[in-house]
């Protein structure tokens, strides 16, 4: 799409701004949404939004729609990842030796869909350009909206069980004891480092997914290595799941952010100091490992800390700090790579910031009991 619409660097990261402007707005009206109509409803309804708007995707090129659907898209997105890490925090808190594991489970399964990404993409931009399409880009939009609406009326299916369960374990919630420690109240001043260090990931984590592949083309990779790359970093999302458990698990502090984020700052650095098609696989392999085991940190970081009643408060607190660092990564990123220095030195920013985040993190204490 840069390339067709002779977008700038900086306008291409202005795209991922909007859509972070939009995550903000969204993770600022969700927990209203949460209340009125639930988790379950929240989540479907938003799945299916979101696919709606991707596949608007494909209909326009002008700048400021795309702008305007982006901003949309964010705001779905919001209310789809917070209803979804409360219903795995919730489950999880029901079988505590694996609640690590069911986050995990549930934010590395974004993983399926960049790796049903990497095969879906370059499978629509071959049958497009067969085609002579104007813009054959617009046809990988409807190819992953598609996926979406699928994936949309699984959740449909499902929708009675998740009710059920839901149902089930709020009733158990006020029969049990609160645990001794955990907090009554999301009093966002205790979480200072945590939401710095989550701010700081924000910020650089989308410099990395907004201009990687960007970064690949221009050492000369080729579209199977591009998709090859793209689907090793879903399967590592995929495996980031059972890699990280047992650390989500452990550490009521900021200490599981601060490990990943740094982990993160090496994988993004990577692509700065060399060229080698190895040690870029290392990044992409590295990135996708870690990059949402970090969101699901602090889901677990809000389950250590708060009652049950306040968990939807607390991760959505996370969310707009997180949505924040979104709207600054992409477009710095982007004005970086126009000046001297080109994308390497806006990954540099992004692994800087990375860095700065983890030894912010690392200063998070346990919230005592108020």
């Amino acid at each position: 799409m840069r390339e067709d619409l002779s977008w700038t660097y900086t306008l291409a990261g202005s795209m991922n701004t909007f859509n972070a402007v939009g995550y903000l707005i969204g993770a600022l009206i969700t927990p209203y949404l949460l209340r009125r109509w639930g988790a379950v409803l929240v989540l479907i309804a938003g799945s299916f939004m979101a696919s709606m708007l991707m596949a608007l995707t494909g209909f326009f090129s002008e700048t400021l729609v795309l702008l305007l659907q982006r901003l949309l898209a964010g705001g779905v997105s919001a209310a789809v990842f917070v209803s979804g890490g409360l219903l795995a925090a919730r489950l999880g808190a029901h079988v505590p030796s694996q609640s690590g594991l069911m986050l995990g489970l549930y934010y590395g399964g974004t993983g399926w869909g960049i790796a049903l990404s990497a095969v879906l993409v370059p499978a629509t931009l071959l049958a497009a350009n067969e085609q002579a399409l104007v813009h054959p880009w617009v046809w990988a939009w409807w190819g992953l909206a598609l996926a979406c609406f699928i994936m949309t009326l699984v959740l449909l299916v499902v929708r009675s069980p998740m009710k059920r369960w839901t149902a089930e374990l709020k009733l158990s919630e006020t029969k049990d004891a609160i645990p001794k420690g955990q907090a009554s109240h999301m009093h966002w001043p205790d979480w200072i480092f945590g939401l710095a260090g989550y701010g700081l990931f924000g910020v650089g984590y989308i410099g990395y997914m907004t201009f990687v592949v960007a970064v690949l083309r221009e050492q000369g990779a080729s579209a199977a290595e591009i998709t090859l790359f793209y689907a090793l970093l879903g399967l590592a999302v995929l495996a980031s799941a059972r890699v990280w458990a047992g650390l989500l698990n452990r550490y009521r502090g900021g200490q599981s952010l601060s490990i990943l984020n740094a982990l993160l700052s090496l994988a993004t650095v990577i692509p700065v100091i060399t060229s080698s098609w190895p040690m870029m696989l290392v990044s992409g392999v590295l990135f996708g490992g870690v990059f949402l085991s970090v969101v699901a940190s602090t889901t677990a970081m809000v389950k250590h800390n708060l009652v049950p009643s306040q968990w939807a408060a607390g991760i959505s607190v996370f969310t707009v700090v997180f949505a924040v660092g979104q709207i600054i990564g992409p477009t710095m990123v982007g004005w970086i790579a126009d000046g001297p220095g080109g994308l390497q030195r806006g990954l540099l920013f992004s692994a800087a910031a990375l860095l700065v985040g983890a030894v912010l993190a690392w200063q998070q204490k346990p919230v005592l009991s108020v």
